[in-house]
Order: structure tokens, then sequence, then C-alpha cells
């Protein structure tokens, strides 16, 4: 298993947008809202905007976007 390194929330988003399909919805304050379509309907995720994602809150971005944190790793 790949271990998933600590982050900026603009990194995160970046990967997410790029490699898995998300795209931009809004941000308020500094939480980004992204999202995709699925076939199973729309699927969302928020990203906080912050220096560094700590592992516990990229892991949660990661399990509310249903993307695999193997996946995610590779692009890190």
């Amino acid at each position: 298993m790949t271990p998933l390194k600590k982050i900026s929330g603009k990194e995160c988003v970046k990967i997410l947008c790029n490699k898995f399909g998300f795209r931009f919805v809004r941000q308020t304050g500094s939480h980004i809202i992204l999202r995709k379509e699925t076939s199973n309907g729309p699927l969302g995720t928020v990203v906080p905007n912050h220096a560094e994602l700590k592992i516990g809150p990229l892991k949660g971005v990661l399990a509310l976007g249903k993307v695999n944190e193997e996946e995610f790793a590779e692009y890190e």
C-alpha cells in the first residue's frame, strides 16, 4: 500500500480535477467544493484550502469523493 503524504489543498484540488474528473463548483471561505457526474448521479467532495492537509483530513476528502487512496497516492 502506497502511503499518503501531506500535501496542500491546492495540490489536492489539482490532482482530483486533472486525474479523477472532478470540477470546481465554488469556494466558500477556505473550503473548495468539487463535483463530478457518475452513472449513479453526482458525487462531490470538499477540500480545505490550507497550506498543508494532514493525512486524516486528506483521507476524509478522498472517502467523501469515493477516490481510492492508493490511486491518489500515485499522483502525489
